[in-house]
């Protein structure tokens, strides 16, 4: 069973939490400090400045600031501060029952997949791959964040993302199906446990950073001996960044890869959708019904995100 949480508007207060790594003061402050430009009121969750080598807080306090802030009455929607590294490790300290109880939009990617993929598939929760507030310590992209705000304001929203990001065709067709997906590496991570993801009849999109040609070869070759291509009823790969080939030469690039991998399967996909590690940092709203056409290079919303 699918459930949308409430829409939100400014004024709404977003809790902030850092479930992953944690963020230099000074960069922490000034992404804050922009963020409340758009007219939000922040409630910031106790990992936020707390550093624990390379995670934001131990495990029990990171899984604790994320029940919390679903448990919070005076919280409307819950954004993660950055990605980074340490999500699997709390995914079973989290209360689905509690989630399901009190759905809130729920915003990141990156290594916040892990989270998306648990709670949508332990309560049907629509959640949202989209920007993170430290983002904004950089050049702020002027299409990333009101398109964010747009999927989270907008109950009855019908939108197409265009061919001006597409790159290239896999398999032509057109695929319908509720979007699920993230980022790679953590979409391989939890393979074989109880928070992998279902594509099954899905339109499944995949994006990553910083992964040569050989890694993405070896992950998404897991992702086929798993099932998890097969599976999909469309393939959606965004914006791979800084995919080119350091290790191994010769190689092989990230188009001969996913021709090898994906092109047998007679699969919808195509390449080239801006989303994730790039900008602009389109939103991806995950457990929504969608539409794609590969040939083309496009991808539509065929219902809103948000009641």
């Amino acid at each position: 069973m699918i459930i949308k949480p409430k829409a939100i508007q400014p004024g709404d207060t977003i809790g902030v939490i850092a479930p992953s790594s944690p963020v230099p003061q000074e960069k922490m402050k000034k992404s804050l400090s922009i963020f409340k430009e758009f007219g939000y009121q922040l409630k910031l969750g106790q990992t936020l400045g707390q550093e624990y080598g390379y995670l934001a807080g131990s495990d029990p306090v990171r899984a604790h600031d994320i029940n919390q802030m679903f448990a919070d009455p005076e919280v409307d929607a819950i954004m993660c501060l950055r990605g980074g590294y340490g999500t699997p490790r709390i995914l079973e300290m989290l209360d689905y029952d509690l989630i399901k109880r009190n759905p809130k939009p729920f915003i990141g990617y990156s290594d916040i997949t892990a989270l998306h993929t648990a709670i949508h598939r332990h309560t049907g929760l629509v959640t949202f791959h989209g920007p993170m507030i430290a983002e904004l310590a950089d050049e702020p992209d002027s299409r990333t964040w009101p398109t964010l705000f747009h999927h989270l304001s907008q109950p009855d929203l019908a939108m197409r993302y265009p061919t001006d990001m597409f790159q290239y065709t896999i398999n032509e067709g057109t695929a319908e199906g509720r979007l699920v997906g993230g980022n790679l590496c953590l979409l391989v991570a939890t393979l074989g446990t109880a928070f992998e993801v279902d594509t099954k009849d899905k339109i499944f999109f995949i994006e990553d950073i910083g992964e040569e040609p050989y890694s993405i070869d070896r992950m998404l070759t897991q992702l086929r001996l798993a099932g998890k291509l097969q599976q999909a009823k469309g393939l959606l790969f965004t914006d791979f960044s800084e995919a080119e080939p350091k290790q191994y030469d010769p190689s092989l690039s990230l188009e001969q890869v996913l021709h090898d991998i994906i092109k047998p399967l007679g699969i919808p996909s195509y390449y080239g959708l801006k989303s994730g590690h790039c900008q602009p940092n389109l939103t991806l709203p995950i457990g929504v019904r969608a539409r794609m056409n590969a040939t083309e290079g496009w991808v539509e919303f065929l219902e809103g995100g948000v009641v």
